[in-house]
């Protein structure tokens, strides 16, 4: 596996990353996750340039872990800043496959240096949208570590996490809606 800059990355990022998920998506008949949730384009994740990262997870019902975990984090007005940022949002349904207690325990304020590693482990600097990926890369998080990207005919994967809906533009950045929560050094 190689490790691209960030600007390498983001030309690698466009030509696969679309491809891949219309190929997806036609052969399944649509995004969908182990579960048989549905994720598709008719879902009112956010328009194109319709408020910044923080207000599109704010206003979408998806999301409400996360934007608690971005609240006692204290990461809401990053995520409402100029960007670019990549964010991999995982879903409330994805947080729910965490171990019972785990979302709990790291909203306690004593445990907010975890939660803020976990949450800016999500974050890419800079705007990677779909077809600026394809095979496998690496991205450096916010949070210091990779993300192994895997880019395939069958779809992308973000370590273990599948990307279930991609491009969801932002002013300050585009989201990629994950199926799992990312935790650092798994």
């Amino acid at each position: 596996m190689k490790k691209l800059n960030l600007l390498t990355l983001a030309v690698t990022f466009a030509s696969g990353l679309a491809l891949t998920g219309m190929a997806v998506a036609d052969h399944h008949g649509g995004d969908r996750n182990k579960e048989g949730s549905s994720y598709s384009a008719d879902k009112s994740y956010g328009d194109k340039s319709k408020g910044t990262i923080a207000e599109i997870a704010a206003s979408n019902g998806s999301f409400e872990t996360l934007v608690a975990a971005l609240g006692a984090a204290d990461l809401v007005d990053v995520l409402a800043g100029e960007g670019p940022f990549t964010v991999f949002a995982p879903t409330d349904e994805a947080f729910a496959k965490l171990p019972e207690g785990t979302v709990e325990s790291l909203l306690q304020p004593e445990n907010r240096d975890q939660l803020i590693a976990v949450l800016t482990y999500h974050v890419v600097p800079g705007k990677v949208m779909s077809a600026d990926i394809n095979g496998d890369t690496q991205a450096d998080t916010v949070q210091g570590s990779a993300l192994n990207i895997r880019a395939n005919s069958y779809g992308v994967r973000i370590n273990d996490a599948r990307v279930v809906t991609a491009d969801i533009e932002a002013d300050n950045g585009v989201i990629h809606v994950i199926d799992s929560v990312l935790i650092p050094g798994q």
